[in-house]
């Protein structure tokens, strides 16, 4: 019986600290921020891999027209499975933007990585969205 009620104190202590906690709020003005990350595969069938200054390029007359505020551009490396199941292994560019909410802000996404699949005859292009507490 001692064990028992031993083990009901644990577990009390133990699920005591699974409270959800709100997360922390943003002080006025930064809360209507999303940060959004890309990711732009350079491989390209039939020909060699999109080139630095080809990019380069691409963020010239693509991205910074959408988004001149400012954005980063990391190199990445990144793996994936084709439809046959097939390990696939590429280099990327990663595209971190900060950008104000709204249906604007999609628009030009989608307008940046629709330019991509077309100009280097892609598939796709991974968008990872999510809200931010941004402050400089």
């Amino acid at each position: 019986m001692k064990a028992a009620a031993g083990a009901l104190v644990l577990l009390t202590l133990l699920l005591s600290g699974c409270t959800l906690l709100e997360p922390p709020r943003c002080p006025p003005g930064q809360e209507r921020v999303r940060t959004a990350q890309l990711f732009f595969g350079r491989d390209v069938a039939g020909r060699p891999e999109v080139s630095e200054a080809e990019f380069r390029k691409f963020v010239d007359e693509v991205l910074t027209p959408r988004f001149p505020d400012g954005l980063t551009v990391l190199d990445g490396g990144g793996q994936w499975k084709n439809a046959q199941n097939k390990l696939i292994r590429e280099s990327s560019k990663v595209v971190i933007l900060v950008m104000p909410r709204g249906p604007q802000a999609n628009l030009r996404l989608n307008e940046v990585r629709a330019a991509y699949k077309q100009r280097f005859s892609q598939d796709s292009v991974l968008q990872v969205t999510q809200p931010a507490c941004v402050a400089y």
